[in-house]
């Protein structure tokens, strides 16, 4: 026994046919119009940005990169893989954690350290009990009246 699927659904692609005889010569589904129309864009303006002039042949050499442009975008993507979904993948392959392949940090120089005379440790304060190894006493209370504490 054979189970359809529903494949066949999906695998008709939403495309501007048009009225008898007005139809385009190619057939390119509505997404890749709206795709067309942005990377056209994008490539007048990076035209401008080096420095090429508005003329003839800018223009039909940036009608060819959008065509070029625009077909390899629309071959990866469909109703399973919409546009948004491929921009999103892109921008995450661009902006992503990279591994470090520099050391972190600076030169370590010492000349900023000031270097002076050894101080020794202060003599102990008479009144004041002195601390014990491992115990501490409660500051504010003298001599005889004291809590050791551990």
């Amino acid at each position: 026994m054979l189970v359809r699927t529903d494949d066949e659904i999906y695998r008709v692609d939403s495309v501007w046919l048009g009225p008898p005889r007005a139809t385009f010569p190619w057939r390119a589904r509505y997404v890749s119009y709206g795709l067309g129309l942005l990377v056209m864009i994008l490539i007048m303006f990076v035209q401008r940005r080096v420095g090429i002039g508005l003329d003839f042949f800018s223009v039909a050499w940036a009608l060819v990169l959008t065509v070029v442009v625009t077909r390899f975008i629309g071959q990866r993507i469909n109703y399973e893989r919409p546009l948004g979904q491929v921009v999103g993948l892109f921008r995450h392959e661009i902006t992503g954690p990279r591994r470090r392949t520099t050391g972190t940090g600076g030169v370590i120089r010492s000349s900023h350290v000031r270097v002076g005379p050894v101080v020794g440790p202060r003599k102990a304060r008479r009144g004041k009990p002195q601390q014990q190894a491992g115990r501490r006493v409660q500051p504010g209370l003298w001599e005889g009246r004291s809590r050791v504490t551990k």
